[in-house]
């Protein structure tokens, strides 16, 4: 006999919407060189802040952004930079990453973002981050709606969406959130 899995509550009003059109953003990262495939400053930046130089950093992902605003990466990872001591700072790089990239999307936009398509990420990643700092903030019913939002452009939840929905419906804070849990999602951000 075959198992019947029981699709979860979150899931039943996007299945029952149907079938929608996949989307992929353009890819955008400006000084890209086609003799050097590996080069890629999103990376360098990343590791100058593990190795402890996270003004190099910032630098590095400011000027793909004075290039070319459209790197999305570069807000997303910028939001990072600053998530854990100024969540405020870090919403605005955030929606900035947003709203540049909610102008791509035809209007009205009722597709599909798919992780699977990685120019797809840098996106998601400023959308997860700034639902992370609404949460941060306190202010649950934007949090709310931008994780909902998130399952609606990527059901396959590849960023755990569908988890932090319940703490933030519960009106769990932040603060409140266990650590290690809190960590977690703060990592997936890039």
């Amino acid at each position: 006999m075959r198992k019947v899995e029981r699709i979860e509550q979150w899931a039943e009003p996007i299945i029952a919407r149907g079938p929608r059109r996949e989307f992929r953003l353009q890819h955008m990262l400006p000084g890209e060189d086609p003799e050097d495939p590996f080069w890629d400053p999103i990376t360098e930046a990343m590791e100058l802040k593990d190795s402890g130089n996270s003004k190099e950093a910032c630098s590095v992902l400011m000027d793909l952004c004075q290039a070319d605003l459209r790197c999305l990466d570069a807000h997303a990872h910028l939001g990072y930079l600053a998530f854990d001591h100024t969540p405020k700072e870090a919403i605005r790089h955030y929606a900035v990453g947003l709203g540049i990239g909610g102008l791509s999307l035809p209007n009205p936009f009722d597709g599909l973002l798919p992780w699977g398509y990685i120019d797809n990420r840098p996106f998601l990643r400023c959308m997860h981050g700034y639902g992370l700092c609404l949460w941060r903030l306190g202010r649950f019913d934007e949090a709310e709606q931008v994780f909902e939002k998130m399952l609606w452009l990527n059901p396959a939840d590849n960023q755990g969406a569908r988890f932090l929905v319940e703490d933030i419906r519960a009106r769990v804070t932040w603060a409140d959130r266990a650590p290690e849990d809190s960590a977690t999602q703060a990592a997936a951000l890039p």
